[in-house]
This record gives structure tokens, C-alpha cells and sequence, in this order.
């Protein structure tokens, strides 16, 4: 629930673990515990964590890839990307396979395709933002036409009898009948086959095709007031008290 940080200097600073991440405590009973503990050198967090490294003053992309992604999500979207440039696809959707689990890097799981589309829209091409945002149904359905099939992996994740909620057919329904389907199919069929352990990838490999497609603010991911400005400045200090 709680954990705790001893920077160098200065009082010790209590981390609390976000509501999402500990939905089932209605009393708030790890909460009250650490709140119990403040006093006089003991605080809550807020701002730079030293236990996480520390971000540039004015973040770019890569920034997030290389500080604050754990490895298994920073690993698949370098080599889904990788996968979708080797096959030919054009810049825009090598961006999109490079972001599409953007959000699972260190934002949230749930829903992450529409967390993470809202998260990039205000800095790519629409079709983009589209693409990634509907990958999060697309997954679920084969296609036969481009050889995509349901995932393996899903019967082990969510067990065989899974039924995929109704919101999702509807969007995947939906999709299906868009201009941009193909898009957001492309990104389902980079995004099965990119989790291999011993790949590594230097994110520098995309910084041309990040820097044509990505319009990365002067200011800084997070401080260019966009109205997304506030998501990547939650991954920039996830522990912050509020």
C-alpha cells in the first residue's frame, strides 16, 4: 500500500499507493495508517522521487522509454515498431505499433488503448490516435484476410470461455466499416508477435520518424498546457500524494 523514500537531504517522504491500484480498501485503512505518521520530518511525496530516475526538465518522448517504462512494455513497443518498419508500413503506423501500449508502460492497463490515444492525440496525425485507440477492440476479433488470429495468449490471460464485453464489439463493429481500419489492424498484427526476451532495440532508431511525426512541444511533454499536458506529468511523478 504505502512505501517510502529517503532522499539525501530533507524529511522523509511517504508514498501512497494510487486509489486505482488499491481499489478494494472502501475504509481507506492503508491510508489512514500512513497518514498516522506524519509529523515533524515525515511528509507526504511529492515531486521528484529519488527511488525513480530522474526526468529532464523539458521531457521529450523517448525520455518516458528510457526513465520511466518498465522493460517488458518498453521492450514490445520498440520491437512491435521495429516489426511494422522491417515489414514496409509506412512512418505513421510505425509510430502508432511504437505507441500503441503506451499506457501500459506506466500510466494504466485498463482500457489502455483509449488512455493511450487520448494521451498522444494531441501530438500525432489523427489516423494515429485512431489506430491505437481502436487496437484496444481489434485484438480480440481474427481476421482472416491479413492472417490475424484470436491470441493464444488470451485463453492463458483471461481463460477460454472469456466473452468480450459489448462496448468492444460495438467499436470493433464500428472499425470494421472506418477508412482507418486497416491502420488499426496493422497495429494488432506488429503487436502479436513482439515479445521476445532477447531482442533488445536502442529507441534512438525511431528518433527521425518520432521527429516528422511526433510534435514534440518546446516546453516539455507535460508543461505545454495541451489537454493531455496532465497525463504525462502523472508518469513524470506517478507517486505524487495529490
Amino acid at each position: 500500500m504505502s512505501a517510502e523514500a529517503k532522499p539525501s537531504e530533507g524529511p522523509r517522504r511517504l508514498v501512497l499507493a494510487q486509489p486505482i491500484a488499491n481499489p478494494t480498501d472502501f475504509e481507506c485503512v492503508g491510508e489512514r495508517e500512513i497518514l498516522k505518521q506524519l509529523g515533524p520530518g515525515t511528509v507526504m511525496m511529492i515531486g521528484d522521487n529519488p527511488a525513480l530516475p530522474k526526468m529532464p526538465e523539458k521531457p521529450v518522448l523517448l525520455d518516458f522509454f528510457r526513465y520511466r517504462f518498465g522493460k517488458i512494455s518498453c521492450n514490445h513497443l520498440l520491437q512491435s515498431a521495429m516489426n511494422a518498419k522491417k515489414a514496409g508500413q509506412s512512418e505513421k503506423i510505425v509510430l502508432a505499433c511504437l505507441l500503441h501500449d503506451i499506457a501500459n508502460g506506466i500510466l494504466i492497463r485498463a482500457d489502455h488503448g483509449y488512455w493511450g490515444a487520448q494521451l498522444i492525440a494531441p501530438y500525432v496525425d489523427e489516423e494515429v490516435a485512431w489506430a491505437v485507440q481502436h487496437h484496444q477492440a481489434l485484438r480480440f476479433f481474427p481476421d482472416p484476410a491479413v492472417n490475424y488470429e484470436y491470441p493464444a495468449a488470451y485463453d492463458k490471460f483471461f481463460g477460454p470461455n472469456y466473452v468480450v464485453p459489448d462496448y468492444l464489439v460495438q467499436a470493433y463493429e464500428a472499425a470494421r466499416k472506418h477508412r482507418w481500419y486497416m491502420s488499426g489492424r496493422a497495429i494488432t498484427l506488429y503487436d502479436l508477435y513482439s515479445f521476445e526476451e532477447d531482442v533488445t532495440i536502442d529507441p534512438r532508431e525511431f528518433e527521425d520518424i518520432i521527429g516528422r511525426h511526433f510534435k514534440q512541444p518546446k516546453e516539455g511533454l507535460g508543461f505545454d498546457n495541451s489537454p493531455t499536458a496532465h497525463m504525462w506529468r502523472t508518469m513524470i511523478w506517478p507517486t505524487n500524494f495529490l
